[in-house]
């Protein structure tokens, strides 16, 4: 699982201290009650939420974590990768290393590309950052052609070989390939990895000193996602684009650069919404810009409010959340009255969500709980890699059982709640998962499992009948879904 993981950390553990100076909402024009009803709301309403932050005029005043990320860790950003990767190819253009209007080709003159035509030699660095290189890309069965890009041994080139489906610069395709091609520029351009680069000129200028970010076999990193950041720091990266590129008195980002990538480059089939350089653009009232990530990571900027609001989850959607957010604006353009009552609410609110649920009773167990407990069920292929699988409910006194679950890792044994509480163990790069889990029906257990700051969060529905066992498994970032069979060793 996850392979070639490039690490920077230069904090003493994982602690975080607040970068930002703290306000109360009403300072900011909003109602402190209304956001306590907000963040209570979202967990009532199971909102898969893990942290969220409010930011005005460079002052927080809202700061969530919700149970079960505890918001000390690093988190994954998804695609919200894709606007820092295009933030490093304007610093690179800024500095004279790379030029926008440079052919892609031009940066890979020993490799030998296949299907290669004029329009593919007409596709320039710009035509890549706007997600117009007219390259073969779908969208289509949660990007196939992403999936067949990590599956390659070279991702880069398989992103090269690829045909040409349009001319470059005329049509808008969502295509993550071409972000990773990016990555392999900024490197050829400035002889420095992504990260590299991006620790250099972007990350140290800003203070952000914990970060992971995965790279490919040849060594980059990667450009359309799986960076890892706190949400102070992806908070920080809103504030440098609302300055127009400027921090603490230095220019990190050219303005020219700022304007460009939140202006509408690109028009997006069947979205409201229009594309820049690798930032989602809204010309709603009042327009707004956002970096965005599956599962809910988002980073979102309202100027005309110099307003960022910052989420992470597990499979949020954003019109989940903006109503009840929005909710809360009373008067933007003066600060409204202390309320210290709404204030204690809202701190009791957010101190609510960021705890763990009360535990419930554990349930009789079936008796097909027995006949299976301490058996292995074996798979055959199938999307979710899984090949085998035991379950041991012991006793059920403490409210927990362990599950062994192998894939290509080997077997990987850990607990699960039966109580509605997650039991926590190691997940990928030490950072925390839970799985909890109860049974639905006499044959049909079902469980969580839920890699938090990893952003996968995967439920899990076993039928047993016999020795056959039927396992569904879907994600909740996409709602995607696989079926498949298994049945019991012999003993």
């Amino acid at each position: 699982m996850r392979t070639w993981l490039v690490m920077v950390a230069l904090l003493t553990g994982w602690a975080f201290a607040q970068p930002w100076p703290a306000s109360t909402p009403e300072e900011q024009g909003f109602d402190a009650g209304k956001l306590a009803d907000a963040v209570l709301t979202m967990r009532e309403r199971s909102i898969d939420i893990h942290s969220l932050l409010l930011m005005r005029h460079g002052a927080v005043f809202v700061d969530a974590s919700f149970y079960p990320y505890d918001g000390t860790t690093v988190h994954e950003v998804a695609s919200v990768t894709k606007s820092v990767m295009t933030t490093l190819v304007g610093i690179a253009a800024e500095q004279r290393k790379l030029d926008l209007d440079a052919p892609m080709l031009s940066f890979f003159p020993d490799r030998q590309v296949a299907h290669l035509d004029a329009r593919k030699e007409r596709i320039t660095v710009r035509h890549l950052v706007s997600m117009a290189s007219g390259l073969e890309c779908t969208a289509a069965n949660d990007e196939q052609t992403l999936k067949e890009m990590q599956a390659a041994p070279d991702m880069v080139q398989f992103t090269l070989d690829r045909r040409m489906a349009a001319e470059p610069g005329t049509t808008f395709v969502y295509c993550s390939p071409g972000m990773h091609v990016l990555s392999a520029i900024v490197q050829k351009a400035t002889g420095m990895t992504a990260l590299a680069f991006a620790r250099a000129n972007l990350f140290e200028p800003l203070g952000i000193e914990e970060v992971l970010w995965n790279a490919d076999a040849q060594g980059h990193n990667w450009g359309w996602s799986n960076l890892y950041l706190h949400l102070q720091d992806m908070a920080k990266l809103g504030q440098l684009w609302l300055q127009q590129g400027q921090w603490q008195g230095r220019q990190i980002v050219s303005p020219s650069w700022v304007a460009a990538s939140v202006a509408s480059q690109m028009d997006v089939p069947g979205d409201d919404d229009d594309y820049g350089y690798g930032w989602w653009v809204n010309p709603g009232e009042p327009p707004s810009f956002y970096a965005m990530g599956r599962g809910g990571q988002r980073i979102v900027v309202v100027p005309a409010w110099n307003l960022v609001v910052v989420t992470t989850g597990g499979g949020l959607d954003w019109d989940e959340i903006e109503p009840l957010l929005t909710s809360a604006v009373v008067d933007l353009e003066h600060p409204l009255p202390a309320d210290p009552t709404g204030t204690a609410r809202l701190r009791e609110a957010v101190a609510a969500v960021a705890t763990a649920p009360a535990p419930k009773p554990v349930a009789a167990f079936p008796a097909m709980a027995r006949e299976i407990s301490g058996r292995t069920y074996v798979f055959d292929t199938n999307p979710l890699g899984i090949t085998a699988l035991a379950l041991d409910f012991g006793t059920g006194d403490e409210g927990r059982m362990q599950i062994v679950l192998t894939g290509a890792e080997g077997p990987q044994v850990w607990p699960i709640g039966l109580d509605g509480v997650y039991r926590m163990s190691q997940g990928p790069y030490g950072l925390p998962q839970g799985l909890r889990g109860s049974w639905l029906d006499e044959r049909t257990f079902a469980f969580e499992y839920d890699n938090i700051a990893n952003n996968d969060h995967l439920l899990y529905r076993l039928h047993f009948d016999g020795d056959r066992v039927v396992m569904e498994g879907r994600e909740t970032a996409h709602e995607l879904g696989a079926r498949f069979e298994g049945h019991a060793e012999h003993r």
